[in-house]
């Protein structure tokens, strides 16, 4: 539950840090962004999104503790240790945050018209003037730690989680560990699936027609489904799911 909040927090936040932007530019007659604003909406995104990449991780060392180590798992997780982690979080994500913000705002850019709903890094690297290879290398090494190293960590865990689970002799304690597991492996496969696609890729490769699409994803899309993914793990809430459902298939 701790661990929880965080990542509740920050998917809300990362999207009110481009969807506002979003709203203007379909109903206003100016879509006009200023250079701060989109430095500090490139900056808070990465930071935020970063953040709940470490977190997701901080999260599944949490099931493996609960489901693989059930008797130390208080001892494991203690509210120090708990803290401590969502702390080196929240650091680590706005501080590889700064450092691909920094590079960016050292590379001088040719246009200043973005094809986008917001400051998106691979648009904003397809705008710079000169040979970006040596600053997108050292970018993409910063993308790949907080994008390719978390999911593999998460698999890992969730292979002795796997082991873990098949010892148990009981069909309901196998039940009950998969329901525990199965809403945060569905929340980290639609993080970094989508997140995937436009930051692993060379920007000459980057479209921004699909882009938009899976930018509009992970920044509306996904923030509306976790608290739903996650809800749904109590009984009482898929009970008034359920009486929901049931009134408006008895009403038509």
């Amino acid at each position: 539950m701790f661990f929880l909040r965080g990542t509740e927090f920050s998917p809300i936040w990362t999207g009110r840090s481009s969807v506002p932007q979003l709203l203007i530019n379909l109903h206003g007659l100016d879509h006009t962004i200023s250079y701060g604003g989109c430095v500090a909406q490139l900056f808070f995104w990465l930071g935020l999104g970063s953040t709940e990449s470490v977190l997701l991780v901080v999260m599944a060392f949490d099931r493996y503790a609960a489901v693989c180590r059930p008797l130390q798992y208080t001892a494991i997780m203690h509210p120090r240790l708990c803290q401590a982690l969502a702390l080196v979080s929240w650091a680590g994500g706005f501080a590889n945050s700064l450092v691909q913000t920094g590079l960016m705002m050292a590379m001088p850019l040719c246009s200043h018209r973005l094809n986008h709903f917001f400051c998106e890094l691979p648009v904003l690297l397809k705008l710079s003037c000169k040979d970006v290879e040596r600053t997108e290398a050292k970018m993409f090494i910063s993308r790949a730690i907080i994008i390719v190293i978390p999911p593999a960590l998460i698999l890992g865990s969730y292979v002795h989680i796997a082991r873990a689970v098949l010892k148990v002799r009981s069909e309901a304690g196998r039940r009950k560990a998969f329901g525990t597991c199965g809403s945060h492996l569905l929340v980290v496969s639609l993080f970094f699936g989508s997140a995937m696609y436009p930051h692993l890729q060379p920007s000459h490769g980057y479209s921004e027609s699909k882009g938009k699409f899976v930018a509009l994803f992970y920044t509306v899309v996904t923030p509306m489904l976790n608290p739903l993914i996650y809800t749904l793990r109590n009984k009482d809430v898929r009970g008034a799911l359920r009486k929901v459902l049931g009134r408006g298939r008895d009403s038509e």
